[in-house]
Order: C-alpha cells, then structure tokens, then sequence
C-alpha cells in the first residue's frame, strides 16, 4: 500500500518568489502533486478543464476544444482532438458556460482570422493534437500541437498566465489575439486592442452572457519582438496603435528558429487596464516560466497536504486527491494586487477584504462549504464577509453569483445555510446581526427593496414571488409557479437555517417565526403515494402523476422526480419519518429508492439525472444526503454499502470519472468527506453522520497545530462493514459525532468486519 503521510521533522524549503499575495513555504516531502489528475472529469458531463491555476486563482488558462453545446461549458472536453486556442478563464464542472477570455493561438505560416471550429481541416485557426503529447499537472499544463508543430506549455499565478512556446523554424509565426472567442459564444457588446510597444498589447472586453455584464482587462507581454496587424469586423484598420468594437482581433508575427522558446505573460482584471498591468508585474514581473511553475506547485502542495491518507489502492489515492484538488478551484479570488475590485454594484471599489467570485451555492453548500469549516475555516469566513458586502452593494443576497453579477441561478437562498453552519461552528468573524437580517432579506419577499443593476428579467429569479406565495398559503401552488415542490422544501431548509441561528443569537421571536415556517414540507406530502408532490391553489394534487417521471424545469421538480426529491428535509428527518409512516417503513421506502429501476421516464427529462442506482441520482446535488439516511432507520449496514457503491462506480482515475456535473466544488467534496468517513446531512446542526472510510488512515490538519485522525481496523475488501466507532477511545452511541470534536483533534477509530450490525448499540 502507498502512504502519502508527512514525516513531522522535514528539511524546509523555502521559494521566495510569491505567487498573488502571499510567500509560500513548502517542504521537501513526496510529491502530493503527482496523485492529481487534471483529466478525472474532463470526459461524460464532468465539465472540466485540465489547464493551468493555483488555489482559487483569478486565471485558468487552459485549452479550449469546443465553444458549443452543454458539454463545452468548460470550453474543453476530453473527447476532442482539436484545439481552437488558449484562454485565460475557465468555469470548474458547471451546467451553464461562460468566460473564455482573451484567447491566444500560436500558428507557422498562414494566419487566419477565423476560428476553425467546425470547420474542415485546414480551414481557420486551430490545430489538431494527440492525447499522448498531453499533459496536466496542478499548475502547469503541456501540449504538442501538430498542425503549426509547436509545443505549449502553461502556467499560473492567482491573477496571470505565463505561455511558453517552442516553436519550429519559421519566417511566418506568431499568435492569433481573438477577443471575439468565448464559450458558448457569448456575444461581446465592447473590447479593444491597444498596442503599447512592440513586445506588449493592452486590451478590454465586456461579454453578455450567463454573466450579464462581465469585463475582463488585460495586459500581455512578449519575450520577442512582433509586427501587428489589427482587424475590427475582419477588417484590417492600417496606421493605427489601437483598436475598438465588438469583435477586434490581431495578428502578431514575427519569424522563429527552430526549437525557439517564445514567453507571453499575462496579466487580468475586473477592474481596468492599469489593474491588469499591476497584477501582471506584481506575479510576473519577468519570464521566469520554470520559477511560477514551482510555485504553483507549491501552493497545490501546501493545500493538497492538509489532508493525508495512508491505504487504499493507487488509484483511490488519485481519485482524492484529484478530488481535493477541485475543491480548491473555486470561489476565485476577484480583487486586483492593489485591492480594487467590481462590486455587485459595478462600481469599482478599494478594500482590504478580499472579493471573490463564482458561487454555485445551490450545489456546494451541502458538503463543500462544510469541508471549508473543517480545513479552511478562515477562507470560509472570508467567503462569508465578501457575500455579506455583497449582499450590501447589490440588494440582496446571491442565489448564483458570477463575475459580480447575479444570475437568477437554481432556487433557493443558500448562501443562508452557508452562513448558518459557519456560525453554529463557532466560525464567527462577520457581522453576525448584518448576516441574519441579509438572510431574512434573502427569504422573504419584497417587491420594493431595490436589487441593484441586475436586468429587469434577473429579478423574478431572484426575488420570486413563491417566497410570497409560501407566505400566503404556507406552500407554493403547482399553478402559480414552476419547479414548486423543490422551491418549498428548499426554502423550509433555508428557514430552519435562520431560526437555528436566530435561537444561538438570543433571538427568540424570530427563531420561533421561522421555526414554524420550517415545517412547511408537510403540505407536498401525499400519504396516499407516499411521495412530494406538486400542490395546486385549491389543494389538489398535479395530474397525472408517475414519482419516475422528469421534465426539465416543466415540473414541480427542480432537475429531478418526486423519487428524489421527497427526501429532501435533511432539518427534520424525523418529522419526514413520521409522515412516511414510521421508522421501519421509512427504512422500507429508503431501500425501494436504490433497488428500484434506474428508467427515468418523460422525453423530456433532466439530463441532470445522471449516476444512477434505483431512482437515486448522484450526479445532481440534491440527492447528496440521502445515503446517509439509512442511519437514522437503524440500518447503518445500508448507508455503509450505498456510500461505497456510490464511490466506487461513480468517482474513478479516468477522464470520465465523474458522473455528473463537478459544479464549482461539490461532486468533489461530497467524495472528500465520505472517504474521510462522515457526512454532513444537515449543515447549520454541527452534526456529521458515519459513514464509511476508504483509507487505512487519514490525518486533517484541522488548525492551531491539531489533527484528527480517521483510522479503519481490519480495513479490506471483505471486512466491509462497521462493526464498532471509538471517538477519542470512548465508543459511539449514536451515529453521529460533533464538528467540535472534529476540531479539538483526535482519533476516530473504526473497527471493521463482516457483519452487519448497528455500531452504536
């Protein structure tokens, strides 16, 4: 078995050049870097991209294969054998595409303006490449590209990419600057070109797209000379420095020798030209490519080591750390070096506290942002402020948040539980009486309360009228608004979330307020079908009705069926056990949800719906809790065998080893804590349920120099199941274990073996 632990006394070695904004001391242990693989996620719906960032770095620069389709969300897919260029920002697993910026491709010969996309060989620029001249490490990114014989090589900063290319002997060579290009082509509605000398280009562009108004700055410089050429519309505009419009192109040239090495850094921001500059020679201030490399590969290191496994075979120890890996990509940072950012208001303001960016809170407040409490509380709690400030300069909370805009995005108010479950741990550096009035606001609905700059369109989305509705009629009617059985249940959630903070600040009116509201799942259950359904005005059930059936966003479902969605009330998991008739037959009906058939039926069906056994389906979000309710019926047994059915069909070391969407974080973290042995079913409760370890033994650096360590006795293929759990020695008597005791450091230990029992009696 291979072990990855850190011996306690190291030989230190220290890289003084900083990446972003910090100095990174690293060690000199085994390389923690080499068991990612960049790929895992690349191929089916993962959505990734396997190109260049550190942790939750401003730039990805990575290929881009495909600008088109649901699959070229990350602009790249595995399946490809072409490239169309390299580009400097990229989205981590999500369902919708965006970003794509500042897109630069090397050619030999002739240049063409026009993207080869779709396009036979030879037509516009791109280049075919094969899968063994490929290669992808945490923060650096490789690739031989056939057609103009040149290899690339990347890497990253938190705010610049540095390139490298070696190119062959060539009186014709030099790069394609398409400002034009983005994924799922986004129109641009501003850029230009500005051309500062002959080894640096300036430029600016704002897209329209899932982000409404996203601008990105840019600041590029040259290791070589060049000649350009500027075209606006394809139109080449003579005897002049720059250049503007919405779809402004150039041409740089220049000739090569054979096997020249060619840099070009590259510097981005939200904010202006100037922030471009300064964050490009604030991180690369020289062509050092080898040097940003290994600090890239330090940073990874220095986040990748907080957790440590020992056991399991090769492949799990990649599929962790692959895994842990992603859960580092995202929120990114938004703040230039100097501290200016784009606020929700579009506004550029100046602060020390750090903004970000990219918040998939629908997917990651289930296990990502509980992970952050565990290994990262100080981020976590940063995240928080910023969408504290956030939730001040743009009227309200965000739902999906995007480039410093809100989107509409899924349903719910979910940064309310990552809020919540924050604070219940202890996690408490933010203005606590601003969060919980921002997490009223976010719940409740006001058709007056200014949303600030989002379009007309955005703020039904954001501010629905099934918050009034739910208020009104304690549920939301079927025929008054859409996805309206996973909107109640998800906001009965949101409101437990808020009582339950409410009641720890000594609130207790509003604490019984929202404690009450927290019960309205109990109008979507039907006890004749014993399922969630779809409830209209006047108190009948939507007909017809089949629990198997799914409609993309035509239903009562949110991405989903009645099977999966009736068990989502993860606050009251008793109350749901009552209404389903008790513990035994809740256990029943839990089983008939995997040993069902996995047909999903409907022609229009969610194609979220994917990582299936019985109706369960892992691949979307909101079935993440639901292995784990076995516990709670007394049949441990069972969650232990599902969260290793899960693991072992659904996360694997290929490029297709993800089921389903990665989603900013979550389809990773879900598999992080499981490996780990533990699950948060309810975050804002500071309880996680036991589950099964992967590994031997595991150590997580859970701060102020602790460790909580997980080891698995008599641990194999046959000893599969729990047979005992000792906390610090003292055995458990319930399956679950307290965030605190996590955080004081310790041993959980687990006893394996054959049979199946309930470990805590």
């Amino acid at each position: 078995m291979k072990t990855v632990f850190l011996p306690l006394i190291l030989l230190v070695l220290f890289i003084s050049y900083s990446c972003g904004d910090e100095q990174v001391n690293t060690t000199n242990v085994e390389d923690i870097n080499a068991l990612v693989n960049p790929f895992i996620g690349t191929d089916f719906h993962g959505h990734m991209y396997p190109g260049a960032t550190v942790p939750f770095g401003m730039v990805q620069l990575s290929p881009d294969t495909r600008t088109k389709g649901w699959d070229a969300c990350s602009g790249y897919h595995y399946s490809d054998s072409v490239i169309l260029g390299f580009s400097h920002t990229h989205l981590s697993g999500t369902g919708i595409g965006d970003m794509g910026d500042i897109l630069l491709m090397p050619y030999t010969g002739k240049a063409s303006l026009q993207s080869g996309e779709g396009e036979p060989k030879g037509i516009g620029y791109k280049s075919s490449f094969k899968k063994e001249n490929e290669e992808a490490h945490p923060g650096y990114y490789s690739v031989f590209l056939d057609d103009p014989q040149v290899k690339v090589e990347l890497s990253s900063t938190q705010r610049a990419g540095i390139h490298k290319y070696t190119f062959p002997k060539s009186d014709h060579a030099g790069f394609i600057l398409d400002l034009a290009h983005s994924i799922h082509q986004q129109p641009v509605t501003e850029a230009d070109i500005q051309i500062i000398s002959n080894t640096e280009i300036a430029g600016y562009r704002k897209t329209k797209g899932w982000a409404i108004n996203h601008y990105v700055y840019f600041n590029a410089k040259f290791s070589k000379p060049f000649t350009v050429q500027l075209y606006n519309n394809d139109v080449l505009i003579k005897n002049k420095k720059s250049i503007s419009g919405t779809k402004v192109k150039a041409i740089i040239s220049f000739n090569t020798s054979d096997k020249e090495e060619v840099f070009v850094s590259v510097g981005i921001s939200p904010v202006d030209h100037q922030g471009a500059a300064q964050n490009l020679m604030a991180e690369i201030p020289d062509f050092n490519f080898n040097k940003v490399v290994k600090n890239a590969q330090a940073s990874w290191q220095k986040e990748l080591s907080k957790i440590q496994i020992s056991g399991g075979t090769a492949d799990e120890q990649t599929v962790f750390y692959t895994a842990l890996y992603h859960t580092n990509l995202s929120p990114i940072i938004y703040t230039d070096a100097d501290g200016r950012y784009r606020g929700m208001d579009h506004q550029i303001h100046s602060s020390q506290q750090k903004s970000y960016t990219i918040y998939s809170l629908w997917d990651t407040y289930r296990a990502q942002h509980p992970l952050f409490t565990i290994i990262k509380p100080e981020y976590n709690q940063d995240l928080i402020r910023d969408l504290l400030r956030k939730s001040k300069e743009g009227g309200i909370l965000p739902m999906w948040e995007l480039a410093a805009n809100y989107t509409g995005t899924m349903i719910g108010s979910h940064a309310v539980p990552v809020i919540a479950d924050a604070y219940m741990k202890g996690n408490r550096d933010f203005d606590a009486d601003l969060a919980l009035q921002a997490m009223i606001e976010a719940v409740e609905y006001d058709s007056i309360r200014p949303i600030q700059y989002p379009t007309p369109a955005f703020i039904p989305a954001l501010m629905p009228k099934a918050k009034l509705y739910d208020k009104q009629y304690g549920y939301i009617p079927n025929d008054l608004e859409i996805s309206s059985t996973s909107k109640g249940l998800e906001f009965a959630y949101d409101y437990w979330c808020i009582a339950t903070m409410a009641k720890e600040m000594g609130k207790t009116d509003i604490a019984n307020h929202y404690y009450k509201r927290s019960q309205h799942y109990k109008a979507y259950f039907d006890k004749e079908t014993g399922f969630m359904r779809g409830k209209n005005r006047d108190g009948s059930w939507k007909k017809p009705f089949n629990p198997r059936f799914s409609a993309h966003w035509k239903t009562p479902y949110a991405e989903g069926n009645a099977w999966q969605w009736t068990w989502y009330v993860p606050h009251d998991i008793n109350g749901l056990m009552n209404l389903l008739g008790g513990k035994k037959q809740f256990g029943i009906k839990l089983d008939s949800l995997f040993t069902i058939t996995s047909e999903v039926l409907g022609e229009e069906k969610s194609a979220d719906i994917t990582g299936l056994i019985g109706q369960y389906a892992h691949g979307n979000e909101p079935s993440h809790h639901i292995a784990y309710l076995f516990n709670y019926a007394d049949m441990p047994w069972r969650t232990q065998e599902v969260v290793s059915d899960i693991r072992s069909k659904f996360y694997t070391n290929t490029p297709d080893g993800l089921c389903g969407n990665e989603d900013c974080g979550q389809m990773s973290a879900w598999y992080i804590l499981n490996a780990m042995g533990f699950y948060p079913v309810c975050p804002g409760d500071n309880m996680y349920s036991i589950g099964v370890p992967v590994f031997d033994h595991i150590r997580i650096a859970v701060g102020n120099n602790k460790t909580f360590e997980v080891i698995a006795k008599n641990n194999s293929t046959e000893n599969k199941y729990v047979q005992k759990v000792y906390l610090n020695g003292k055995a458990l008597d319930s399956h679950l274990i307290h965030h605190a005791d996590i955080m004081k450091g310790g041993e959980l230990i687990f006893e394996m073996g054959k049979e199946k029992v309930i470990f805590w009696k």
